[in-house]
């Protein structure tokens, strides 16, 4: 019973930080409130949760780092794809080398191979804490591109470096050959069992559905058991699970192109992954608040240990490491601009350096979050000779003082930084749209026509009321599509009527939905016409909703 009261009591703080973020009257994300609960608790109830590392990472590292490969822009990832590997793995290289022998010459007590695992875990940068920023603040659409496709790839490098830190820090030794075998086994190994195990689960169950149908939640209880499944079996293989997750949310992402799921399930699965997504983040920041009045007074103990009894000293690590993390990264982003202009310029490739700020704010947007947490908890608590393992518990301290101290200074940095900044518009997302609307709505208009003349010849008493509904329809989808010849002056009052016309429609059917409800309470129509009715206005409010 105390397990589920735990679970219970940590969903109950995530729900309250939801309502409590809207309600104060500053902007302050998230996770910080999220943290701010955890802490509450554990000061003021004295009560701890004992955390299991390895069952930490399972149960929240597949399902995120899944989501994130779905849901990314592709066409942003590959646009850009020099710029985020470069973030995604040179900068993290360069933070795993810099911040490690930062942190090794700051305290000599901490081995050189768990500086370096500490420096990986807090490399890669969270998406998802950084989206909860970026919904306050309007970052530029293809900063957020970037940004989105450096968190995909630089959890996977900065888990993979982490892990090889900590097995030198366990055996003491570590072969460049053989950890570059290894990390090729690791990466190639991880990436085909995640391709291969989305693909055999997802048309063994297209095979089976066809065959016997399906019950309207299986689809969303499959694509949830998906990244556990890549995530053990490439474990069990000895490759990378972090990769194998990323793999597999990649791939579901190019499974999903081929449309063969309901629109009512896609839906659904949709509020389903939100959820998940929404609880999982919430109870890790809640637990790392939990945690802290802990994690502090173990690094205290750990620093009298080292030899600095003055508790102050954890704070000069802490800006060590925070301001050593901030300048490493805005190097490496200017050096890579240059490095990419150079590039653009050989080729005979027009290219401008971007704003100042701009290139500033990307340097501030390296948030760290549910990631970073997950993976510092799973170092060792022993060596393999029964001590403990070295600085465990100050390495932990300084991991969640990133964690908050990046986002406190992309919450308050930010918002002035971009306030104003006037970028050119990408003409390139407006075509790709236009050229979408104009080639579906042809395809609505011929598959309208086709259905007409079906329903006609098999009732040819009612073709008159076919007829009259075919053309009803065929109006909409006949003013879309002349909007798409217009010119550009035309084409852009036909958008501004067409987000009035949206408004309109949203109106009518919020109105609609309260009479429903209205006729529902006082029994003039049943529960279950009420639930069907109300179930088709909401996915017309989703399609009409911006």
């Amino acid at each position: 019973m105390q397990s589920i009261e735990i679970v219970l009591t940590m969903l109950l703080l995530v729900l309250a930080s939801g309502y409590l973020v809207r309600m104060l009257p500053f902007a302050l994300p998230l996770p910080l409130v999220q943290i701010g609960l955890g802490a509450c608790v554990a000061a003021f109830f004295n009560r701890g949760v004992t955390l299991d590392p390895d069952f930490f990472f399972l149960l929240f590292l597949p399902p995120l780092l899944f989501l994130d490969g779905w849901r990314i822009p592709k066409e942003g990832l590959f646009q850009d794809a020099r710029t985020v590997l470069q973030l995604a793995l040179g900068l993290v290289v360069f933070t795993v080398l810099g911040i490690g022998f930062l942190l090794h010459w700051l305290i000599p007590a901490m081995p050189l191979a768990v500086a370096f695992a500490l420096a990986a875990i807090v490399s890669p940068t969270d998406p998802v804490a950084l989206s909860s920023i970026a919904a306050r603040v309007p970052v530029p659409r293809r900063l957020m591109h970037i940004l989105e496709g450096e968190s995909l790839l630089n959890d996977a490098s900065g888990l993979v470096c982490f892990r090889f830190a900590v097995v030198a820090a366990m055996t003491g030794q570590f072969s460049l050959a053989s950890a570059s075998l290894a990390f090729l086994w690791l990466a190639l190994g991880g990436v085909g069992v995640g391709v291969l195990v989305t693909l055999g689960i997802t048309h063994g169950h297209v095979l089976i559905t066809r065959r016997f149908g399906q019950d309207a939640g299986l689809p969303i209880l499959v694509s949830l058991l998906t990244p556990f499944g890549a995530y053990l079996a490439a474990e069990h293989l000895g490759a990378s699970g972090i990769l194998a997750s990323v793999a597999a949310g990649i791939t579901m992402s190019y499974v999903e192109l081929s449309g063969t799921a309901p629109a009512a399930t896609r839906v659904q699965r949709t509020a389903v992954w939100d959820s998940v997504q929404f609880a999982l983040n919430g109870i890790a920041f809640v637990l790392l608040g939990e945690q802290l009045p802990g994690i502090l007074a173990r690094a205290i103990v750990a620093l009298e240990q080292s030899g600095q009894h003055d508790p102050w000293w954890l704070l000069v690590y802490a800006l060590a490491i925070n301001v050593g993390l901030a300048l490493l990264r805005l190097l490496w982003v200017l050096a890579s601009l240059r490095v990419n202009l150079l590039i653009a310029h050989r080729r005979g490739q027009p290219a401008a350096a971007p704003p100042w700020r701009l290139i500033l704010a990307t340097s501030l947007t390296g948030v760290r979050g549910a990631i970073t947490l997950a993976g510092v908890l799973t170092l060792p608590l022993l060596l393999p000779d029964g001590s403990a393992f070295p600085a465990r518990d100050l390495a932990i301290f300084l991991a969640t003082t990133v964690i908050v101290f990046s986002l406190l200074v992309a919450s308050f940095g930010l918002p002035p930084l971009l306030a104003g900044l006037q970028l050119p518009a990408e003409s390139q997302h407006q075509r790709e749209e236009d050229l979408a609307r104009q080639r579906s709505t042809k395809a609505a208009l011929s598959a309208i026509k086709r259905a007409q003349q079906d329903l006609s010849d098999k009732n040819a008493a009612d073709a008159d009321i076919y007829a009259a509904a075919a053309m009803r329809v065929m109006t909409l989808y006949q003013r879309q599509l002349d909007a798409d010849g217009a010119n550009e002056v035309d084409a852009e009052q036909l958008r501004k009527a067409d987000a009035a016309e949206r408004a309109l429609r949203l109106a009518g059917l919020r109105a609609a939905r309260q009479e429903i409800f209205s006729l529902a309470r006082y029994n003039r129509v049943s529960d279950d016409i009420a639930r069907r009715l109300v179930r088709e206005i909401d996915l017309l409010e989703a399609r009409y909703s911006p």
